[in-house]
């Protein structure tokens, strides 16, 4: 048999989002090539697929539909529109008080009223990551990371994009701290040559969310070869750097028309930045 007629084998298919989720994360290391890559776009893309068609949605991940029908099986579904319907549940879940909102903000127009809800929607989103944070976060694995930093000589910062602002407060609060630190993404186009001075006795961090930047990853990887302990945030199991990782963390923040406040990354990267200068203090 197969491995793909293996995981076929499988009594009850998630029903929630939650559940598929986690069945997708407890099956990774077991998920043949092809289906792995369809888990990761489902996991980085869920809106897509609850709207998308099965071609549309197999264009943009790069496989043929019959792809998508082989994951869905693979994981106890009928078919790939069985699956979706997991996606669409989701959506159901989650839209109608966003859509309540919008609603709520093209009828008023009071400017000082519509600039109001905005900001009750950007800090529910705010709220609701953190505390989504808060309920994942296991104790041992921010210990770990904190180890891992505090007893490097260097520690290098890697984020591009939406996450640099990340770094940046990485950068920010360690110098504060005393914790010497580099920050990557220079504007002088030097990134790799600092990088190559990493060492096993320094660390880094890389911060990167969907869609991934591209710089990241290789410097991840590039970082992690040279024997540099890595720590890692992101938001799928799925993420392209986490094959690179020592430790790792997954945030995954709630969007607000789109738009995606940082505040849980920020709340972790504080907690991290103080933890580590405290342990350093302490030995």
């Amino acid at each position: 048999m197969t491995v793909e007629a293996q995981l076929e084998v499988v009594c009850d298919a998630p029903r929630n989002f939650a559940a598929l989720r986690q069945a997708l994360i407890d099956r990774k290391h077991k998920l043949p090539k092809r289906l792995a890559q369809v888990a990761a776009f489902t996991m980085a893309n869920p809106d897509e697929i609850a709207f998308g068609t099965a071609a549309s949605i197999a264009q943009r991940a790069q496989v043929q539909p019959s792809t998508l029908v082989r994951f869905a099986q693979a994981l106890g579904y009928q078919g790939f529109s069985d699956l979706q319907s997991v996606f669409r549940e989701r959506l159901r879940d989650r839209i109608p008080t966003y859509e309540e909102r919008l609603r709520a903000l093209r009828g008023h127009s009071n400017a000082a009223l519509k600039v109001g809800i905005l900001f009750e929607g950007f800090a529910n989103a705010a709220e609701h990551s953190i505390r989504l944070l808060r309920d994942r976060l296991r104790p041992e694995v921010l210990d770990n990371a904190v180890s891992l930093l505090a007893q490097a000589d260097t520690i290098y910062l890697i984020g591009q994009r939406r996450s640099f602002p990340v770094t940046a407060y990485l950068n920010y609060t360690f110098g504060k701290l005393g914790v010497k630190n580099v920050l990557i993404g220079s504007a002088s186009g030097n990134d790799p040559e600092t990088l190559s001075f990493a060492t096993p006795a320094d660390a880094a961090i890389a911060v990167s969310f969907t869609p991934y930047a591209s710089s990241t990853v290789e410097f991840a990887q590039r970082i992690a070869s040279c024997g540099t302990p890595l720590v890692v945030i992101t938001d799928s199991p799925f993420s392209p750097i986490l094959p690179s990782a020592n430790a790792w963390f997954e945030v995954v923040e709630e969007d607000f028309e789109g738009f995606r406040p940082m505040s849980a990354t920020l709340a972790l990267s504080m907690a991290l930045a103080v933890a580590v200068a405290e342990r350093r203090e302490t030995k």
